[in-house]
This record gives C-alpha cells, sequence and structure tokens, in this order.
C-alpha cells in the first residue's frame, strides 16, 4: 500500500508539471503553423517608434497590409542567417517556433496576437528572442521589437517589453550581446506572470511586434515560442520532487523485499 501511495503521489507531479491552461492555441506553434494566431504586417517607414503598436499592423489597423507573409514558423533544422550560432537555437521547446519579420531590411514590420479569455491557471509564460540591426540612427528610427502582455478586462499593461536599435545602445540592455551592428539576445528572454485571485477569470492577449529602421535600410526581427500557462518543460525544482519521490519508492522498496 505504501509503495502505491507513493507512486499516486508521484504520479500527480508529473501531471501538475504538465498542466496547461485549455484556453491557448498552438502556443507552441507545434502544429507548424500559426494557427490560433493572428498575424499581420506592413510598411512601417513613415512611423516613429514611439507611435508604432502592434494593433496598427494587425487586421483593421491603419498600416495593416499584409497576413504577415514576412514571418513564419520555423523548425529545429533553421539556423539564424546573420548571426547562425551566436543567437543559439531559434526553437525554445519542442519542435518549433515563430520568427516575426524576415530578416531582410526595407521599412516593414510584422506583429503577431493570440488572446485568452477567462483565464484560471496560476501563471501565464512566453520566451522571446530579438535581432536589432544598428544603423547609426536615433533610438526613434531604429530597428524596434515591442512585446506586450494585457489584461484586456481591466486594461492594464501587465507586461512590457521594448528595445531598439538606437546607435548609443540605450535602447537595449543586459539581456543583449552585440556583434557587428547587430543587437541581440544569445538566450531565450523567458517571461512568467503570477495569475492571483486579482487576475483569475480575466480575459490577456500576448502582442509581439518586430520591425525594420524607420529610415528602411536595417533589420529587425523576433522569435517566439511557448506561450501557455507553464514551461514547456519542468522547472528544477519538480525536477527534485520528481527525484526525491522516486527516491522515496527505492526506499520502500527495499524495506518491502527485506520483510
Amino acid at each position: 500500500m505504501k509503495l502505491k501511495y507513493v507512486a499516486s503521489v508521484v504520479g500527480m507531479l508529473c501531471l501538475a508539471g504538465a498542466a496547461h491552461a485549455d484556453g491557448f492555441v498552438n502556443g507552441g506553434f507545434e502544429s507548424g503553423s500559426t494557427d490560433g494566431w493572428t498575424t499581420g504586417g506592413g510598411y512601417r517607414g513613415s512611423v516613429y517608434n514611439v507611435d508604432l503598436t502592434p494593433a496598427q499592423l494587425l487586421p483593421g489597423g491603419v498600416l495593416n497590409a499584409d497576413s504577415g507573409s514576412r514571418g513564419t514558423v520555423v523548425d529545429g533544422s533553421y539556423v539564424d542567417p546573420l548571426l547562425g550560432s551566436l543567437l543559439g537555437s531559434t526553437i525554445y521547446s519542442g519542435k518549433y517556433a515563430y520568427r516575426a519579420e524576415d530578416t531582410y531590411t526595407g521599412g516593414y514590420g510584422t506583429a503577431i496576437s493570440q488572446k485568452v479569455s477567462n483565464y484560471t491557471d496560476s501563471q501565464i509564460v512566453f520566451a522571446w528572442k530579438a535581432v536589432l540591426e544598428n544603423g547609426g540612427h536615433v533610438e526613434d528610427e531604429s530597428a524596434l521589437m515591442k512585446l506586450t502582455l494585457t489584461d484586456d478586462t481591466t486594461g492594464q499593461l501587465l507586461v512590457s517589453r521594448t528595445y531598439n536599435a538606437g546607435y548609443t545602445g540605450s535602447g537595449v540592455d543586459a539581456r543583449f550581446s552585440s556583434e557587428g551592428s547587430l543587437f541581440y539576445t544569445p538566450q531565450w528572454q523567458v517571461e512568467s506572470l503570477s495569475i492571483d485571485a486579482s487576475l483569475s477569470g480575466h480575459s490577456f492577449t500576448l502582442s509581439l511586434l518586430a520591425a525594420d529602421c524607420n529610415p528602411t535600410a536595417h533589420t529587425g526581427y523576433a522569435y517566439l515560442d511557448g506561450f501557455g500557462a507553464a514551461l514547456p518543460v519542468p522547472e528544477p525544482e519538480t525536477y527534485g520532487m520528481l527525484l526525491a519521490g522516486l527516491a522515496l519508492i527505492g526506499v520502500v522498496a527495499r524495506r518491502q523485499k527485506s520483510a
């Protein structure tokens, strides 16, 4: 009986580590497509960074001119064409991720967004990487990424990550490294928001925008993966609990055998 009880506890820990919100659709792009997401794009050369938002490039936005054709789902064989191994993996977890905007120049931008309603899981997590080319422009005209998580129920901005490739370097932070004219994040940046009683049951929208510079000659793009209710892989403490449970099973089994 003791052995069965311990085994059931370990089983529950495994299930807890795999829990996810039913409201999210294709959060890891594991369908190999952008099903469940809204995508869009257009020309941003006439708009300064301070005025540029994901909504402007999504369907119905004032800058929307396409369905996000310069963005793409990438698989594990995809190597970043500008940085190669310096950027590391273009997949955070699973087989696929999404790249917002292409790796060329031209003054365009791409946005992707997903909304989840009546959200009741304990957290929201997602991961991103960015590559922004420094063309010697001021911050408000440089290649850009904007990532936001909004509480649609209250209108509150919960997570905001805005970076640009301004020539002074003040548009990026310690998350970024540099290689030649490129600012980039060599590690996946994992964002996590705890959903407490004040947020449970609300609706949330995650949006990502990546854009070339305003003068149009320098590129900006970003990768997104793992939007969901739990990290795609067990956290270190979960590994520890599982190992402890397995060890306890071994101790109980040995005692029963001795008896």
